[in-house]
């Protein structure tokens, strides 16, 4: 078999076969290799889409997928969601393509250093030597996004023609995740007993589903501590018959009033609170001056065994969590605002629902009204790079293809990953796209106002409105074989949102505002 065949065939012996793809000439080997009936390739019109995809597929299935790029500037085109990805903690293993290596000396209008593009981004990186060492390059790859990691593998055309010689199999190298140390969680046991005020516990990652937020509930339970996570978290597992997590709001006066009474945060899988932009005359660092952070399990160990631990140094294995009730939201009516919005969805959302959260300020309302809803997962933007919410949702309906997935965007972010509907479309996938079409980047006028700008003036305005033209969402969608609606009351925003999930395959709402 040649190296592009023992590429994939490896892939596929790890575990990885799903790849989201964007080729080019140097990728073509790659491309009939992907003939491989174990491996699904899903085409991508844009390699910001197929990145973001990737990283809502491991995020789903906990396990990385691939993507196929087509050298330098088509991993140029990905790096943001790469980036989002990898504040995410989502492992994906890159395949970017390479000229031939004996071609690189004549250096062709594509020639660019893709390690250097790769690196910044990257858990891990490496151009293949060969055809031969190609199989074993590729099994490194998946061992190391595994855990949740980026890996780069660069793909020199002649590797992938080369003759790579006999299949070769890799055994799986599953990760491992440490628990903290002993003394650690008994400091921590010992500072809840003693302290003189209220705990907060804070989760992130994947203390934030399983069996996590129920450990954290009965912590609660057992402790009098609140149990919260940062505003934006890679995925949660919420709604009625779970523990419910607070969540930090997002601007800082509100998550400064927030922390103002804790003098003590245990951080499970996470640092400290931290504003996301820096503010003239405004803090960093959001807690009280003078509250301590104490870590109970770092970034990468095992959250849950931690809170496990923390149980029993408490005495308290027995104590009980306490569960979400079910809320029946009744159908709002009216005009459309944040909180008709938010009580629009709550009543809505089908169980199991997979909701992809970029909404930015149309939607900074919908945690709270919907935590009575039916159980359900939510992803947040862990990067802050928008154009995360379409391919997310593509890549979470292609590890769950029986969930439905709602994709909640603002009309800004979504113009960079649009073509992302495309892939749904013919991929046939359960979204429903709602695009909240305030004509502008309305988060950037709430940022020119904290800056201490107030209200922008006539071209500061310009940079931040998106009416001329006006985007016509609807026909958009349609030309991208996906149908559309556009809504302009409460009643009518439900009503499209509970017929899209009678219906299978993608539709788009156009929430006219």
């Amino acid at each position: 078999m040649n190296g592009a065949e023992s590429l994939v065939s490896t892939l596929v012996g790890q575990g990885v076969n799903v790849c989201f793809a964007n080729p080019g000439t140097s990728e073509m080997h790659f491309l009939a290799a992907l003939e491989n009936p174990a491996m699904k390739s899903v085409l991508c019109l844009f390699e910001g889409v197929a990145t973001g995809a990737a990283d809502g597929y491991f995020r789903m299935a906990e396990s990385p997928a691939a993507t196929l790029l087509h050298l330098g500037p088509g991993l140029a085109n990905g790096l943001a969601n790469i980036h989002n990805a990898k504040r995410a903690s989502s492992g994906i293993v890159n395949v970017v393509g390479e000229h031939a290596t004996a071609h690189l000396k004549y250096d062709a209008p594509l020639t660019s250093d893709i390690e250097g593009l790769a690196r910044p981004l990257s858990h891990w990186v490496r151009r293949t030597d060969s055809a031969a060492t190609l199989a074993g390059d590729a099994a490194r790859a998946v061992t190391a996004a595994r855990p949740g990691q980026i890996a780069t593998l660069i793909l020199p055309g002649d590797t992938s023609w080369g003759d790579a010689g006999e299949p070769t199999q890799f055994p799986i190298e599953l990760p491992v995740r440490a628990a903290p140390p002993v003394l650690r969680v008994d400091h921590v046991a010992r500072m809840i007993r003693q302290a003189d005020g209220p705990v907060l516990l804070l989760l992130a990652d994947k203390s934030c589903r399983g069996r996590g937020p129920e450990l954290a509930g009965r912590i609660a339970s057992a402790t009098g501590c609140r149990i919260g996570t940062h505003f934006f978290t890679n995925r949660i597992e919420r709604g009625a018959g779970r523990v419910t997590l607070e969540r930090i709001p997002y601007f800082v006066p509100a998550a400064i009033e927030f922390l103002k009474d804790f003098r003590h945060i245990v951080t499970v899988e996470t640092g400290e609170p931290i504003a996301f932009f820096s503010y003239p005359g405004s803090p960093s660092k959001l807690q009280h001056p003078e509250c301590q952070i104490h870590s109970l399990a770092e970034k990468g160990e095992d959250g849950c065994a931690a809170m496990e631990m923390l149980l029993d140094a408490l005495g308290a294995s027995g104590a009980q969590a306490q569960y979400q009730p079910r809320i029946e939201t009744s159908v709002p009516h009216g005009a459309l605002d944040p909180i008709s919005i938010a009580h629009a969805l709550a009543a809505a959302i089908p169980e199991n629902c997979i909701l992809v959260d970029e909404s930015l300020t149309t939607g900074r309302a919908s945690m709270g009204l919907t935590a009575g809803s039916l159980p359900h997962d939510t992803m947040q933007n862990m990067g802050g790079s928008i154009g995360f919410g379409t391919p997310v949702a593509t890549g979470a309906a292609i590890a769950c293809p029986d969930r439905r997935v709602f994709c909640l965007v603002g009309d800004g972010s979504a113009m960079y990953t649009i073509q992302s509907l495309w892939t749904q479309a013919r991929e046939g996938l359960n979204i429903t796209t709602v695009i909240f079409a305030n004509r502008s980047y309305q988060i950037l006028k709430h940022e020119y106002a904290a800056m201490g700008f107030g209200a922008p003036g006539p071209k500061a305005l310009e940079m931040m409105e998106i009416d001329k033209p006006t985007i016509d969402w609807v026909a958009m969608a349609k030309s991208m074989g996906v149908p559309g609606i556009s809504v302009t009351t409460a009643e009518h925003f439900h009503r499209a949102l509970a017929n899209s999930v009678r219906e299978a395959g993608p539709l788009l709402i156009e929430v006219v505002l």
